[in-house]
């Protein structure tokens, strides 16, 4: 028997999960809400996190502007999107919602501007 523990992310009260596996079957145990049930498993099975970082920007405001993932994107990506994310330079004018690179490296899921600049 597989067991795993967590504290679950999805909402404030941050529930500490036992998940354990048991013949193909996953048990989740700790969590206030159904949720929890959801991400103590997704966790195990295929863990994803939506990225907020910046981007260099030129000609706007500040030299930095905020930008985020539409959706959560494999966590295994994260080091590969960050290194992408960072060679990055933008000219302003940008709008909140613009997309700033489709389909980041292959999830499906586009990198957008978080602000207006």
């Amino acid at each position: 028997m597989e067991k795993q523990q967590l504290i679950c992310i999805v909402c404030p009260m941050g529930c500490h999960l036992e998940v354990t596996k048991e013949n193909e079957e996953y048990h989740v145990v700790g969590n206030k809400c159904p949720r929890g049930k959801v991400y103590g498993v997704k966790e195990l099975t295929n863990p994803t996190r939506v990225v907020t970082t910046t981007v260099k920007i030129k000609g706007g405001l500040l030299n930095r502007l905020p930008v985020k993932t539409k959706e959560a994107i494999p966590k295994e990506k994260m080091v590969a999107c960050m290194k992408l994310i960072d060679s990055i330079e933008l000219k302003a004018p940008v709008s909140v919602g613009d997309v700033i690179v489709k389909d980041l490296l292959g999830t499906g899921v586009d990198l957008v501007a978080a602000r207006s600049m």
